[in-house]
């Protein structure tokens, strides 16, 4: 009956967990062990209060070495958490840690039942079920693949750029890859960061220059991923980037080009200021732009619609920079790790109509006063309504596209802080009456309660109360040429009517429209929302199902700058200790396939989800990649033939684990109908 796999016969060790009381409340612990003691193959079977401890893992391995144990069977908490461990301990002892089997009773058992009687017999039934299937356990062998030192970021803004820098000042060469002409990200838009109101281009600014200096960064802006193959430690990636028509190592950024345009006033909306002025058709996207090099608009550009230009740009440019025949250059690179540093998008505004936005022409977006309180914005740092005048009172509704049942129904963190910044930076600016118009006042941050408090004492007004519309209907005469906000103040139970110059929507932050084309891309997950989905939110946080690929900033979710450096720079911690490492072991629970039974169908192939499985055309057969295979088992369900088999999951382990739960569920209905006769 028994597969000992060379390794003797079966003297297994059971060790069941009280995890404090978190098992042991719930659970008879002693009768589990003394339970397991009695079943065949058992040597020793022990409880402790935490196994997982350092003298709970020392016991287990003075019981392998001391008894000669061969399998090893511990009834705890999550295999996810812990499941390692045990293995770790019991390879330390020199025993293969595949003969290692865990039965969660914690998450399966304590957590979910109120009855300790059938808890216990659960508990038991699992027990007996692990240590049946624990004998048809084989000893499985780690294998390693090369790490290759070169990293690939995708994604230029703040933590693109931290992760960057951080990786680059190891000595490791890095690709940075952002589809804007510059880096930056949104932060590059800001002019001050809360809380403590630094200037956002004076922190951002030098590692911008930072990164276009470093010897070991690769900067390509203007680019984008197009492919991705292979697998951890080595991904072959090729990338698009885009003509400028620009010779980037020839322009110096002087603008004497855009200066000799036919164009002589700016005539095109001008996406950095988010359309609140105009460019020409070419352009340097802001002052600080890295790189320091113009580019052309084909859409708008008059050589390219009619070619009837003059050209006097061409004339004007003395270094001959200028191409207008170029076109995209493909590169080719491998890389060992990806770190995707991609951001989020702003909501769309429009899609909330109660607030006016589009239809109103003093309403404005959190970005759109951004880049007004700028000095190097379209105003000069000057906050004015559309007919140039300083606003008088001002409005700044939170939470719109957040926490809305219509809309997204997550919170975006970020804006009741930089809705607490704008209402400083327009008082400031206009001395204007500003209005905070909110949900709930979020500030969980370093000095971010102190910095509410701050704005407080300035005269900044709040209404608690979510804003039901804004119109430009008057019904008093205080009302007249004014936006009006109604809005339900909660905290005096009436509703009020606050007209207002300006209205400032607190746009919330949600996934780029190009999430999924990535997330296919990179062979990640994505959450339901549409944020990156990562490992285990407490113990990976920035690193994804698929080895080697980590992610970092607001693509995994909405957050502010400081959270999205510290995870910039715990995804390159991440990357280095893996080229540190110089390779990586590879579990080996993945599937294989028996080519004497394989029909060469490729009905496997498809259905794959990390590409794992590919066709060899001179034997006819599929074949498995265990570099990317995963385990996931989705091949072996699916294989007409059952050629597939995969490693800790064969059918006699399988079949084992179920007959071990039947028969202690007849053992159970045989005792109580003894006690019924």
């Amino acid at each position: 009956m028994f597969n000992s796999n060379g390794n003797g016969a079966p003297k297994i060790g059971f060790y069941v967990c009280h995890c404090g009381h978190n098992i042991a409340s719930m659970v008879d612990v002693e009768e589990v062990q003394k339970f397991a003691s009695t079943l065949p193959g058992v040597k020793i079977s022990r409880d402790y209060k935490y196994m997982c401890s350092d003298p709970g893992q020392e016991l287990i391995q003075k019981d392998i070495k001391e008894l000669g144990l061969n399998r090893i069977v511990v009834a705890s908490c999550s295999p996810l958490l812990h499941e390692h461990t045990f293995r770790v301990a019991a390879e330390k002892a020199g025993l293969n840690p595949y003969y290692f089997h865990m039965v969660n009773i914690r998450e399966n058992v304590s957590w979910v039942h109120t009855d300790m009687l059938s808890a216990t017999q659960k508990a038991k039934a699992l027990t007996r079920a692990a240590i049946q299937r624990v004998f048809f356990h084989k000893a499985l062998e780690k294998k390693t693949v090369p790490v290759n030192p070169d990293v690939l970021i995708v994604g230029g803004g703040i933590a693109g750029i931290t992760a960057a820098l951080t990786i680059a000042n190891a000595g490791k060469h890095v690709y940075l890859v952002e589809r804007e002409p510059t880096i930056g990200g949104h932060m590059a838009m800001f002019d001050k960061t809360f809380p403590t109101l630094d200037c956002a281009a004076c922190i951002l600014t030098p590692k911008m220059s930072a990164v276009r200096s470093h010897p070991n960064i690769t900067l390509w802006t203007y680019s984008e991923v197009e492919k991705v193959e292979g697998f951890v430690g080595n991904y072959k990636v090729n990338i698009k980037r885009k003509p400028r028509y620009v010779i980037e190592e020839l322009c110096v950024g002087c603008m004497e080009c855009i200066d000799a345009c036919i164009y002589k006033e700016a005539k095109y909306p001008d996406e950095f200021n988010q359309k609140l002025s105009k460019r020409k058709p070419i352009y340097i996207p802001f002052p600080q732009a890295t790189p320091q090099v113009v580019l052309f608009d084909p859409e708008t550009c008059i050589d390219f619609k009619s070619h009837r230009c003059k050209k006097t740009c061409i004339e004007a440019c003395d270094r001959k920079a200028i191409d207008l025949k170029q076109v995209p250059e493909y590169k080719e690179i491998n890389v060992g790790t990806v770190i995707l540093t991609t951001g989020f998008k702003p909501y769309d505004a429009e899609l909330s109509p109660q607030y006016g936005y589009g239809k109103y022409p003093n309403v404005y977006t959190s970005l759109e006063i951004e880049r007004l309180v700028n000095a190097s914005g379209p105003t000069s740092g000057e906050v004015v309504t559309k007919d140039g005048k300083k606003p008088k009172s001002v409005g700044i509704i939170h939470c719109v596209g957040s926490r809305d049942q219509k809309a997204h129904k997550w919170c975006s963190k970020v804006c009741c802080m930089y809705s607490l910044k704008l209402a400083h930076l327009i008082k400031e600016h206009t001395g204007a009456e500003v209005y905070n118009f909110y949900i709930d006042m979020r500030t969980p941050g370093k000095g971010y309660d102190e910095f509410y408090e701050k704005i407080m004492t300035e005269g900044v007004h709040f209404v608690r109360g979510r804003v039901s519309e804004v119109t430009d209907w008057a019904l008093v005469p205080e009302e007249e040429n004014k936006l009006t906000i109604r809005v339900e103040d909660t905290l005096i139970g009436v509703v009020r009517r606050v007209p207002v110059d300006m209205v400032v929507l607190a746009v919330g932050l949600e996934p780029r429209v190009d999430a999924g084309d990535i997330r296919r891309m990179f062979n990640i997950s994505c959450s339901n929302e549409g944020w990156f989905l990562e490992r285990h939110p407490k113990l990976a946080p920035v690193s994804t199902f698929t080895d080697g690929i980590f992610i970092a900033g607001a693509s995994q979710g909405p957050k502010d700058i400081p959270d999205s450096v510290a995870q910039a720079g715990a995804a390159a911690a991440e990357v280095l200790s893996l080229i540190s490492a110089g390779s990586i072991e590879l579990e080996p629970n993945t599937a294989s396939i028996n080519e004497k039974f394989c029909s060469g169908c490729k009905s496997c192939i498809p259905i794959c989800p990390y590409s794992a499985i590919s066709f060899n055309d001179g034997t006819q057969k599929a074949i498995i990649n265990e570099a990317l295979c995963k385990g996931c088992g989705t091949c072996v369900a699916a294989c007409p033939s059952g050629s597939i088999i995969q490693n800790l999951f064969e059918d006699d382990q399988i079949f084992s684990e179920i007959d071990g739960l039947l028969k202690f569920a007849d053992i159970e209905l045989e005792e109580t109908e003894a006690e019924h006769a």
